[in-house]
């Protein structure tokens, strides 16, 4: 599958999420070019905070794949650039690569990927290489979509600050 593959993918899920009335955040994990594991965002039917759609992707994955070598490469795909929490937990399951489609600047985890100094001490676990802006244009759409018809809330106003990013070429789109 290609990176453009997987990030269709995510957006798929993450309009599923959405029609549930959650956010439209959506992730797939892709190994060996097929999709092993998909979530979306389900903070609010579950009432929680650590459900994030690449988190809960990435246990269903690990669930599948195991502690043992496997044959492929395992990679990450989501709508939205992966949190902090995200980030590590992809360490963690030894994601190889992380493709995204709209950056998060309040909580997205790109900086510290590119800067992460590894250690000799635990080799395996190594920030994954993370390609952004793929179909950026498409979920930043979405997210505007998804605040036509959202309630005022935190998540919202939220939502709307990612609407209004500016484009790569410096130009801002109105929320």
């Amino acid at each position: 599958m290609t990176p453009d593959d997987m990030v269709k993918a995510a957006i798929d899920v993450a309009d599923e999420g959405m029609a549930c009335g959650e956010m439209p955040i959506g992730a797939v994990v892709e190994m060996g070019g097929r999709i092993v594991a998909r979530a979306f965002t389900r903070d609010v039917s579950l009432g929680r905070r650590l459900v994030h759609a690449d988190l809960l992707a990435m246990i269903e994955a690990d669930e599948q794949l195991g502690w043992g070598p496997r044959p492929h490469p395992v990679r990450l795909a989501v709508n939205l650039e992966p949190c902090l929490m995200c980030l590590g937990a992809a360490m963690a399951l030894k994601v190889t690569e992380v493709y995204y489609g709209l950056e998060s600047p309040a909580d997205g985890g790109s900086a510290v990927a590119a800067t992460w100094p590894g250690s000799p001490d635990l080799p395996w676990y190594r920030a994954p290489a993370i390609t952004g802006g793929i179909r950026r244009a498409q979920v930043r759409d979405q997210f505007s979509r998804y605040c036509e018809r959202a309630p005022e809330s935190g998540r919202r106003r939220w939502a709307a600050s990612l609407t209004a990013l500016p484009d790569p070429t410096g130009s801002a789109q109105a929320p």
